[in-house]
């Protein structure tokens, strides 16, 4: 009788960050505060590297990774402290030096591919149905989850893009009809999740995310599946913007209707117009501080000033930051949190973009998915500011180390 091969000593740490991957997307916005538990897990989990320190051997693009998280995190908890905003301000911006231990962490122990697909495929399958529920059967004008609806719909449409980047590891699987439809439907729920959020933030880069998923894939497809691939997107665009339930054509129309009326000044505290005075306002904030910014508690106060002169509609004053991720930086922090910024997002875009023609379909697929998160956060950027979320800072923070090390030990895989 032929007796079963011992476990390796990794094998039941590969299990425990194999689960915290797939929970980290799969209950992100279906459980109060979802997308902290799979990170927590990892975070905890990094207790079995101490004294393990010379067994790690990180690769110099792996101490590029951690550089930039720690340059972003010491930048924004320096500007909390010299503008006193206290532990209020550093505890988000110490996330991402929490996340460097979990990085670690799956360097060592990289959770299984299946798992780490199959936890953004869930999550936009939940997060689809669950949004459909609020919106149809419940009837809310924007399905928000246990979030912000702007938090829920990004973070919807973001399981979405990640699991159309995840068709490629899906087709070379023996169970590859199982693992397409099983993402097919991730898509599915996670754009629903979106649309029924009306969260117009995240569909402005669709056309940029779509040339990234061409880059990696196109050249591979023939030129009928190409069209048709074409023929789709537009075909469920319209119908997206035709469906009334969508609620797709009431936000557009609205956007199209505020900017008519802030241009004529009629109302400057719509959606859209309140961005634009927020804009305004941050411009003339940056020209007097360019280099190190006003700090939180300085850029309130520059904001009460310019409403007090007229400059800002004084409805502008009840925000606490200016709905663009990288006017915010510039305006907070200078030309040195806008740098950092821009660094936490292209740095990694890079590192993965480098493997965008990789031969491997599971590489490439990582490959994608890793450029295609900054990507996303780039978009949901340009109208919000979501780093300065919770779910916007752990989804992130946490969501790159675990893409990244399927990335990582996917090259180690194929260079043995």
């Amino acid at each position: 009788m032929a007796q079963a091969l011992p476990a390796s000593p990794g094998s039941g740490m590969r299990i425990y960050t194999s689960m915290a991957a797939f929970l980290l997307m799969a209950i992100a916005l279906v459980v109060p505060s979802g997308y902290s538990l799979g990170a927590v897990m990892l975070l905890l989990g990094s207790v079995v590297l101490l004294g393990k320190r010379g067994e790690l051997a990180l690769g110099r693009a792996d101490l590029v990774i951690i550089a930039v998280f720690t340059a972003y995190a010491l930048v924004v908890i320096a500007e909390a402290w010299w503008d006193g905003q206290g532990s209020r301000g550093m505890d988000r911006p110490a996330r991402f030096l929490l996340a460097i231990p979990a990085l670690l962490l799956v360097l060592a122990f990289p959770p299984r591919a299946a798992a780490i697909w199959a936890g953004l495929a869930t999550g936009g399958i939940l997060a689809g149905g669950w949004a459909g529920w609020q919106k149809l059967v419940e009837g809310v004008e924007r399905a928000g989850g246990h979030t912000y609806v702007i938090q829920f719909g990004n973070i919807s449409m973001l399981s979405a893009i990640l699991c159309a980047a995840g068709l490629g590891w899906a087709l070379v699987q023996p169970r590859a009809k199982l693992w397409v439809a099983l993402l097919a439907l991730g898509i599915a729920g996670g754009v629903l999740g979106s649309l029924f959020s009306g969260t117009r933030g995240g569909w402005v880069g669709i056309p940029v995310v779509l040339w990234v998923l061409y880059r990696g894939y196109g050249r591979d497809l023939p030129g009928k599946w190409k069209t048709l691939a074409l023929v789709a997107v537009l075909v469920v665009g319209t119908m997206a913007y035709a469906i009334p339930q969508t609620g797709v054509q009431s936000r557009v129309g609205q956007a199209v209707h505020d900017i008519q009326r802030y241009a004529s000044q009629e109302n400057r505290t719509s959606s859209v117009g309140a961005r634009f005075e927020m804009w305004k306002g941050a411009a003339h904030l940056i020209a007097e501080k360019p280099l190190l910014g006003w700090g939180e508690n300085g850029y309130q106060v520059g904001m009460q000033r310019m409403a007090d002169d007229d400059v800002i509609h004084p409805f502008i004053t009840t925000f606490d930051h200016a709905h663009n991720e990288f006017i915010d930086a510039t305006a907070k922090r200078g030309l040195l949190g806008l740098v950092v910024l821009l660094a936490l997002y292209l740095v990694p875009m890079r590192l993965f973009a480098r493997q965008l023609a990789a031969p491997d379909m599971q590489l490439r697929a990582f490959a994608v998915a890793g450029v295609l998160l900054p990507v996303a956060y780039f978009d949901f950027g340009l109208t919000q500011v979501f780093l300065a979320h919770n779910s916007g800072v752990m989804v992130y923070a946490f969501l790159l180390p675990v893409l990244w090390a399927g990335f990582r030990a996917r090259e180690r895989q194929l260079a043995c």
